[in-house]
């Protein structure tokens, strides 16, 4: 199993040994580092922990500099059934991946705040003649016949975007391990800057 955690970076245009030009992310993945090895004798589960993007000792509280051994991090990850054999302190980087790997790519999209029923659901509105005059964008009828109450699960306005999308099927078109950098064709979710994992 293959895996790395990333920060999305920006789209670009990629063209390939056929000249075809392909659009693609650019993701800086890891290094991640090992914080903590769990087994099933003491945590129920076996996982490995790791460590992204280091960051100052004095910026992490008390609890996380007693619980991490290998510095300050600021974001902790868990991968399960890794199949690999780690160490306390043993690093991931971009290297683990290879052009052509097919990956799966998990992040938070972005925030949308408060949206209409159109945004958020693809309604259509209401008809733009026959006597409508203020209603182009409204979500029409929510009960109607016999029902005297708002069925469960009726979609209406409200917060859009900030969910975990996972994308599957991504194809990685080019490996800087040098660097650490992906990319990866097609666009994933979240802005830049946005926690990405990604999963081979």
């Amino acid at each position: 199993m293959k895996f790395i955690l990333g920060k999305k970076q920006h789209m670009v245009q990629y063209f390939d040994v056929d000249g075809r030009v392909v659009p693609a992310t650019l993701v800086s993945a890891g290094p991640i580092v090992v914080t903590q090895i769990k087994n099933k004798d003491t945590d129920g589960y076996s996982a490995f922990q790791f460590g992204f993007e280091s960051q100052k000792e004095k910026r992490a509280n008390k609890a996380h500099l007693g619980h991490v051994k290998t510095g300050a991090y600021k974001h902790l990850h868990e991968f399960r059934d890794t199949g690999l054999d780690l160490n306390l302190g043993d690093k991931v980087d971009a290297s683990v991946f290879a052009k052509g790997d097919v990956v799966v790519v998990s992040g938070i999209s972005k925030g949308k705040g408060f949206q209409s029923v159109i945004k958020r659901h693809g309604f259509h509105g209401g008809p733009r003649s026959h006597g409508q005059k203020h209603s182009e964008r409204e979500p029409g009828s929510i009960g109607g016949g016999l029902r005297n109450r708002v069925p469960k699960g009726m979609r209406m306005a409200g917060r859009t975007g900030g969910d975990r999308i996972t994308i599957k099927n991504l194809k990685i078109v080019e490996v800087d391990a040098d660097n650490n950098q992906l990319l990866i064709k097609g666009a994933i979710p979240g802005r830049r800057g946005t926690l990405i994992e990604i999963v081979g």
